[in-house]
C-alpha cells in the first residue's frame, strides 16, 4: 500500500512505499523524511505539521471516491476531467461534453465498469470530484494506486491547456506544458512533470494506461520520452524526447500511450463545427468518431482519422472558424477568439517506440 506525501521542497505529492523512511522528489531533488511514529491514517485527511526536526508527517490518503474499487485483477479504471470554468473569461463551452461522451464510450464500448470511473467536473455535488488542482492531483494517485498486471487505466482531461518556462534543461523546446485545474488562478497549474510522475512513472510491468488530453499545448502533457512525428501521408519517425539530464520520464515496466489534441506550439478548438449539434472539444470529438466508424483498429488509423477530420473541418471553415481555446489570448482578450479554421495536429507520445500502424488499439 503506498501513501501520498506532499515534497517538503516544491509540495508535489509524492507516493511513498509502505515502510520508507524517505523519498527523493524527481522534480525538484528535495528529499522528504517521513516520522516513523505517525502511520498513515485508516481514513479521512490526517492533521499537518511536522513530527520532529526536518520530518513532515504523512499529509492525505486518497479520499474514498463512491463504492468500493473493483477486484484487484484486471480492472479498468478511468478518470474523466471535463472543466467549462463556467462565469469566467476563461469559459469552455464544450468540455462537460467531452467528458459525459467519453465517459460512454468508455461504458458501452470498452466495458468499463461505472463504478470504476471517476468524473470530475463542476456539475458534480461531491466536492472531491469538482475538478480543482487539489483533487485531480488526488484521482490521479487513485487511478495507479496498487495497479496490478492487467490493469486498464484512462485518464481523460478537457479543459484549458498552457506553458510555462522549464529550468530544468528536460525539455526539447525549453517550455513545460501545464494543465489549468479550475482553480489556476489561485492554486496555479499541474506542470507535466508531475502528470509524468504521478501517472507514468507508478506503471508496473502488465499495467496499461491510455492518456486522452484535449487542451491546448498538449503534445508532450505526460512528459513521455517519443513522439510519433507524422506527416500528411501518414508517414512518421519517433522522436526522442528524453531529457538531455537523463532523468527517466519512462515507466517502471508498465506501458504509456497519450492521444493529445495539438502539438506543443499549437493551440485545440472548442467548437460547433464537428458535431453540428452543440461544443465539443475538437480532439475528443474525432477520437470517440475514429472508434465509433471503425477506423480504430490500431494508434495509425486513430491518428490518421483523427488528423484528416480535423483537417477537412478546417478547410470547410474557412475564415468562420470556432474558438479556439489558447488559454493565453483568452487573458489577453477576456474571451474566446475566432480563428480561421481548425489548426491543431493531433499527437501520439509513448513511453517507448511501436509500429503504429501494426499495433492493435485497446482499452
Amino acid at each position: 500500500m503506498m501513501m501520498l506525501i506532499d515534497c517538503s521542497g516544491c509540495r508535489t505529492p509524492l507516493q511513498l512505499p509502505h515502510g520508507a523512511p524517505c523519498i527523493r522528489c524527481a522534480i525538484c531533488g528535495a528529499v522528504t523524511h517521513v516520522a516513523a511514529a505517525a502511520p498513515p491514517p485508516a481514513h479521512g485527511d490526517p492533521a499537518r505539521g511536522a513530527a520532529g526536526p526536518g520530518a513532515v508527517a504523512p499529509q492525505h490518503q486518497a479520499p474514498g471516491w463512491g463504492p468500493p474499487p473493483p477486484p484487484a485483477h484486471g480492472r479498468k479504471r478511468a478518470v474523466i476531467c471535463g472543466i467549462s470554468y463556467k462565469f469566467s473569461r476563461h469559459e469552455l463551452k464544450g468540455c462537460i461534453n467531452d467528458a459525459k461522451c467519453m465517459r460512454h464510450l468508455l461504458t458501452t464500448r470498452f466495458h468499463f465498469p461505472d463504478d470504476s470511473i471517476i468524473m470530475l467536473t463542476e456539475e458534480q455535488t461531491d466536492p472531491y470530484k469538482i475538478p480543482t488542482k487539489h483533487n485531480i492531483r488526488m484521482a490521479m494517485y487513485w487511478l495507479v494506486q496498487g495497479c496490478q498486471p492487467g490493469d486498464s487505466l484512462v485518464f481523460h482531461y478537457s479543459g484549458h491547456g498552457a506553458q510555462q518556462r522549464n529550468y530544468s534543461g528536460d525539455e526539447v523546446d525549453g517550455m513545460d506544458e501545464t494543465l489549468c485545474p479550475l482553480d489556476f488562478e489561485t492554486q496555479g497549474m499541474i506542470v507535466d512533470d508531475e502528470i509524468n510522475t504521478a501517472l507514468v512513472r507508478p506503471l508496473t510491468p502488465g499495467v496499461k494506461l491510455h492518456a486522452l488530453i484535449d487542451a491546448c499545448h498538449s503534445g508532450t502533457a505526460l512528459d513521455l520520452p517519443f513522439l510519433c512525428r507524422m506527416n500528411r501521408s501518414g508517414q512518421y519517425v519517433w522522436e526522442d524526447h528524453r531529457p538531455r539530464s537523463g532523468v527517466w520520464k519512462g515507466t517502471s515496466g508498465g506501458e504509456c500511450i497519450s492521444f493529445s489534441g495539438c502539438d506543443d506550439d499549437q493551440t485545440s478548438a472548442d467548437t460547433s463545427a464537428l458535431s453540428k449539434i452543440t461544443s465539443t472539444g475538437a480532439m475528443t470529438f474525432c477520437f470517440i468518431q475514429a472508434i465509433e466508424r471503425g477506423q480504430g483498429t490500431t494508434y495509425g488509423s486513430i491518428l490518421t482519422s483523427m488528423r484528416s477530420t480535423i483537417r477537412s473541418t478546417g478547410d470547410s471553415m474557412g475564415s468562420g472558424g470556432g474558438a479556439v481555446t489558447s488559454l493565453i489570448t483568452m487573458l489577453l482578450t477576456g474571451g474566446s477568439v475566432n480563428s480561421g479554421g481548425l489548426k491543431q495536429d493531433p499527437q501520439l507520445t509513448a513511453n517507448e517506440p511501436f509500429d503504429v500502424y501494426a499495433k492493435p488499439f485497446s482499452l
